[in-house]
């Protein structure tokens, strides 16, 4: 796997949107944080412009992640926001130069589309807070994404869980967005999960939603052939007038716990404000024990 190298004071990085459109208040205090490590900030050339929902067009958007990945003296990429289109222009995208000129891109929810793309073609990225969200992330949020770029250091602690199933394992980790890893299913942004550590988190589903994409991932030899299963946060789930009768947590354990892996729930991930960073496609070390669970990676 190609692993891009820490970032230092007078690094430039950038910031560009391949979903929804976002506005310059909404990023200011994120650039203030980047400025704040000793970062230089440049804005994609479209990240405003506005088509419908969308942070500009197909073309504008492909453009501006194109150009910044081709830029040798970019060492970053943070994308604004999620919300939905990154897959719009995942197939015209040419990575080619990433391999000469590696750099972190940072993102999660509709990210996830490029980190299960890069991963594929063995490249690490980092799921991540976005701009967005850095004003009401926790500081523990923040530091996570610092520790990464700057330090190459990323260790994880938390309670256990009582759906936990306990173990120790070694791999790497990919994933993401439940809806959308199962959305990339028969593509070739498809998530590779041979011998990983999946990843999983979600918010605003319907329970029979998750149950629905949880099956899908079974019937497609997703859980059967991965190492261990991390479930972060499932945010803000939806029920019908008639009850489904299970959280989404039991529903995710309902299908995995037939199987012979650790599996650790409400790790600190995804749509909530203490949304800590996980290295895709890095070793890592996933201990879960009767009181505490620990990610080293």
């Amino acid at each position: 796997m190609i692993t891009p190298k820490n970032l230092k004071k007078g690094d430039k990085v950038a910031i560009l949107s391949t979903a929804r459109k976002v506005s310059i208040d909404e990023i200011k205090f994120a650039i203030t944080i980047f400025e704040s490590w000793g970062l230089v900030v440049e804005l994609a050339e479209n990240l405003f412009e506005e088509d419908n929902q969308f942070a500009g067009t197909v073309s504008q958007r492909t453009q501006d992640l194109q150009n910044m990945i081709n830029r040798r003296d970019v060492k970053a990429i943070f994308f604004a926001r999620g919300g939905y289109g990154t897959v719009q222009i995942i197939d015209s995208l040419n990575f080619s130069q990433l391999s000469k000129f590696p750099k972190w891109l940072v993102g999660y929810s509709d990210i996830t589309v490029i980190h299960s793309h890069l991963n594929n073609l063995g490249f690490i990225t980092l799921h991540a807070s976005m701009p967005i969200n850095y004003v009401s992330n926790k500081k523990t949020a923040l530091d996570s994404i610092y520790n990464v770029l700057f330090n190459s250091k990323n260790n994880i602690q938390l309670k256990s869980h009582y759906l936990n199933k306990l173990g120790s394992v070694n791999g790497k980790i990919v994933g993401g967005n439940l809806s959308i890893i199962y959305s990339l299913i028969g593509s070739k942004s498809e998530t590779d999960t041979q011998n990983k550590i999946l990843f999983l988190e979600d918010i605003d589903e319907y329970l029979y939603h998750i149950d629905r994409m949880m099956i899908n991932l079974d019937r497609n030899n997703i859980l059967s052939n991965i190492k261990a299963l991390i479930v972060g946060s499932m945010t803000s789930m939806n029920d019908n007038e008639v009850p489904f009768g299970k959280s989404a947590n039991e529903i995710i354990h309902s299908y995995a716990s037939k199987y012979d892996f650790p599996i650790c729930f409400n790790f600190p991930s995804g749509h909530i404000d203490d949304n800590r960073a996980v290295i895709f496609g890095a070793e890592s070390h996933l201990y879960i024990s009767e009181n505490d669970v620990f990610l080293e990676q």
